[in-house]
């Protein structure tokens, strides 16, 4: 690592190697404040099983945590997450879909992920949840303001990896 760490960054990332050698990945929760909703992302799926390290947006708490639990074990298996498809068996009649990440939102969504790893150098994918009624955030008839409660972490804001009602939901 090219940086020098505080103290509270070493305790941090021998926190977070532990957990992730014990569990294969720990979930890190950033409770919603003024700046937006809230999230979870996982750290140390990329280091331990060599698959993207997944963020969830906006979802009550205690249930990112689940869906992000269920995708390392499921991902740290062999199943394979493609962007735009739809996958229905994680909550009851709800599916969901992943995209890939930008980059540019790794600091903010991925911070203490670089502790983990050298600079932006894993995969992420973001894990897209549609509201009970089936409306994703990009949809128009989507309730006001989903948008920004889920916000997707692509440069544009929109789906990039599948077309939106034609290749993917």
């Amino acid at each position: 690592m090219g940086t020098v760490l505080s103290e509270e960054d070493i305790e941090l990332r021998a926190r977070l190697l532990s957990a992730a050698d014990r569990h294969g990945h720990t979930n890190i929760v950033v409770n919603p404040d003024a700046e937006g909703p809230g999230y979870v992302f996982s750290v140390g799926a990329w280091r331990r099983f060599g698959v993207a390290e997944a963020v969830v947006i906006g979802l009550p708490q205690g249930m990112g945590e689940n869906l992000i639990n269920m995708y390392v074990v499921r991902a740290s298996n062999g199943e394979r997450f493609v962007p735009g498809k739809l996958y229905n068996n994680f909550f009851d009649g709800v599916p969901i879909t992943v995209e890939r990440v930008y980059k540019g939102f790794y600091p903010e969504f991925f911070g203490s992920a670089y502790l983990l790893y050298d600079g932006s150098e894993f995969a992420a994918i973001q894990l897209i949840v549609p509201t009970p009624q089936g409306q994703w955030p990009w949809q128009p008839d989507a309730p006001a303001g989903f948008h920004d409660h889920q916000m997707i972490l692509t440069e544009s804001g929109l789906p990039e990896s599948w077309t939106p009602g034609v290749t993917g939901p």
